[in-house]
């Protein structure tokens, strides 16, 4: 009988067993197809759950590694390929992608290491070849680059990304032709490629063949409709041939596709003025405001600059020969006299500040000559690497405005604490209020927003003024503070609040309560003496800096943050403490202050989102950008979906 027990356990076992490897290979199958559809946060979620479970699957990482590349978080790809390999060190396909992804951080030694690396497992892999001729074309090794372009085609002679790429390294050498024939290759092999067309067409344009360049860019707009590059390259080949009509329409319609395309602006601004049209002066501005180097202003002013500064090291030049030599006096006194007239007429002309009619116009004719000296500006696809475009929505692209996570509160669990797409935070001190809430109502720890539940909040308010009625102690006051506060009456939470730790002084949560309202109180107020403006830590030049004119009453920020150390000396572990405490700081602009508790915060909570996402911006702030980025790519992993945005605009 016992055998018989023993031999059903072990069935048992093995059964469960067999089911728990099912549903593991069901989520790296469903990170995988999300992936090829292009939902690439979903993706890490799965690979998220998969790693958690079996921590030891390189696959995993490698898979979660590619969700993070094509979501432009190469840092954070990269530490995934990095735990792939380590754990199956004969993974070419893990060097290929790590080699891509430091490739895309201009890392280009190491990604050909990676890619070296990845050929000794996998010697026949033509994409490896391409990709490490991709990186010595970026080194400008271009000769040892069609090396591999070759050794590409070698093993698949219809590989349409070695002949696109062998085609680029051959205009770097100004081998045109032979890049052409590369370009008709590729079409023979894939007549509906409008990438194709579209570099042929340059090719052919660089020869002045502009009649063949046409057919390819009108081919290349065919297949590809939305191709703003094809457009304005067309409208440059209709510019040269005289038709400025036709070269304007195709000049709009790639600003349609991609309204910040400078060279778009640029070009249609001299088919404007050739034409005499108006608004040419517009998109010349536009132009230069977009790509300094369209600037033709500051072009002038360079020139001029470069030129008084010759004059000037001439006549301190002149002046040394004279003192030096005894012998050509006459043509050293002529050439200062020429010095002292050309300074004479500047200073002439600085002293008259209005300029004349003529100068006027000689002004405008001299601006006309030097628009004419400058070519019109193609845009030019050869030097990116030839892969597929997906149009996948990717979040990276998405316009976000960046602003810190905000503070987290005690609040009741309705719709707003919950967020489906990540994980909740489990915290003991707020279980502890449940149950000797008897779990109604049921609190939580959220940083969401409470606007919508006030009437859900105001009727609690309701339940603990009777509960007070029969019983004042900590606990009710404690609670029905909590609830005034999320109503917005912050007055009488405060009042409750106090109340609460007079009658308990270790009622921990009462602190942190009495910290965010008095916050929140402090934030009320700036925005009604100041406009409104985000608590932000400033990234690059979208987020404006807080200035210290906007804190009102530096004590009460010094009450707040002794408010949230009393709580960590009651509850050491309670990590939103920290978060908070780190956020005010950020406030008053203690940056290392601040990243010492979102350090400890993260040391308490591993998986604390919001805590990598502040701590990230903060380092970018303070110029740790290699830093910065990979706690963005944690955020990212973790659910924080923005911060890939933010990797992407400040990081790569």
């Amino acid at each position: 009988m016992k055998k018989r027990v023993l031999i059903l356990f072990l069935l048992t076992f093995s059964v469960l067993g067999a089911e728990a490897q099912l549903n593991i290979n069901h989520y790296i199958r469903v990170g995988r197809t999300r992936i090829s559809i292009g939902n690439y946060t979903g993706a890490i979620e799965y690979f998220n759950i998969v790693i958690k479970f079996r921590p030891y699957l390189p696959e995993a990482y490698f898979y979660r590694g590619v969700a993070k590349h094509q979501l432009e978080d190469f840092r954070g790809a990269i530490l995934d390929y990095n735990k792939a390999i380590e754990m199956k060190p004969f993974y070419p396909q893990a060097y290929m992608n790590r080699g891509m992804a430091y490739h895309n951080l201009g890392e280009y030694e190491k990604a050909i290491e990676d890619y070296d690396r990845g050929l000794e497992f996998d010697p026949d892999n033509e994409s490896l070849y391409n990709n490490r001729g991709i990186a010595k074309l970026a080194l400008k090794d271009v000769e040892s680059a069609i090396e591999d372009y070759n050794k590409s085609l070698e093993i698949n002679p219809q590989s349409t990304h070695a002949l696109m790429n062998r085609s680029n390294a051959h205009i770097v050498k100004g081998e045109v032709e032979n890049a052409i024939r590369d370009l008709n290759q590729v079409i023979i092999i894939r007549p509906h490629y409008a990438a194709a067309y579209l570099n042929r067409g340059l090719a052919r344009f660089e020869m002045d063949d502009f009649a063949s360049a046409l057919r390819d860019y009108d081919q290349a707009i065919k297949l590809e409709s939305d191709n703003s590059q094809a457009f304005n390259n067309r409208g440059i080949v209709k510019h040269k041939l005289g038709d400025y009509e036709g070269a304007i329409m195709d000049y709009d319609m790639a600003l349609k596709l991609d309204p910040e395309m400078a060279s778009a602006y640029f070009n249609r601004a001299m088919a404007r003025e050739v034409l005499g049209r108006p608004g040419f002066d517009d998109d010349y501005r536009i132009a230069a405001q977009l790509n300094p180097q369209f600037d033709l202003e500051s072009r002038r002013l360079d020139a001029e600059q470069l030129a008084q500064n010759q004059q000037n090291q001439q006549s301190q030049q002149n002046q040394q020969n004279q003192s030096q030599q005894n012998t050509s006096s006459g043509q050293a006194t002529a050439q200062q006299n020429t010095t002292s007239a050309n300074t004479s007429q500047q200073n002439s002309s600085q002293q008259n500040n209005t300029p004349s009619q003529d100068d006027t116009k000689q002004d405008d004719e001299s601006q006309g000559r030097r628009r004419q000296r400058v070519n019109l500006v193609i845009e030019d696809s050869r030097d990116l690497p030839t892969e597929e475009e997906v149009d996948d929505g990717r979040v990276q692209n998405r316009n976000i405005v960046i602003d810190l996570q905000p503070v987290f509160i005690v609040s009741a669990f309705e719709k707003n604490a919950v967020d489906y797409e990540r994980a909740q935070y489990y915290n003991l001190a707020i279980d502890e209020l449940n149950q000797k809430n008897n779990y109604n109502p049921l609190l939580t720890i959220s940083n969401k927003p409470v606007e919508d539940y006030q009437e859900i909040f105001e009727n609690f308010v309701l339940y603990f003024n009777a509960r007070l009625d029969i019983n004042e102690s900590s606990h009710n006051y404690l609670n029905r503070g909590i609830f005034y506060s999320l109503t917005g009456d912050y007055n009488d939470a405060l009042e409750d609040l106090n109340r609460s730790i007079e009658t308990d002084e270790k009622q921990a949560i009462a602190y942190f309560s009495r910290a965010n309202t008095r916050y929140k109180m402090l934030e009320q107020i700036e925005l009604l003496v100041h406009a409104p403006e985000e608590v932000s830590v400033p990234v690059g030049s979208t987020v404006p800096e807080s200035s210290d004119e906007n804190l009102i009453d530096l004590p009460e920020y010094q009450k707040i943050q002794d408010d949230y150390q009393a709580l960590l000396y009651l509850k050491p572990n309670f990590f939103f403490g920290y978060y908070n405490r780190a956020y005010i700081k950020l406030r008053l602009k203690e940056y290392k202050s601040a990243i010492e508790d979102l350090n400890k915060a993260i040391e308490l909570e591993p998986e604390f989102a919001e805590a990598y996402f502040n701590r990230g911006l903060t380092k970018i702030f303070l110029n740790d950008i290699e830093g910065g980025a990979l706690d963005l790519s944690r955020a990212g992993e973790l659910g924080i979906h923005g911060a890939y945005n933010i990797i992407k605009r400040y990081c790569n």
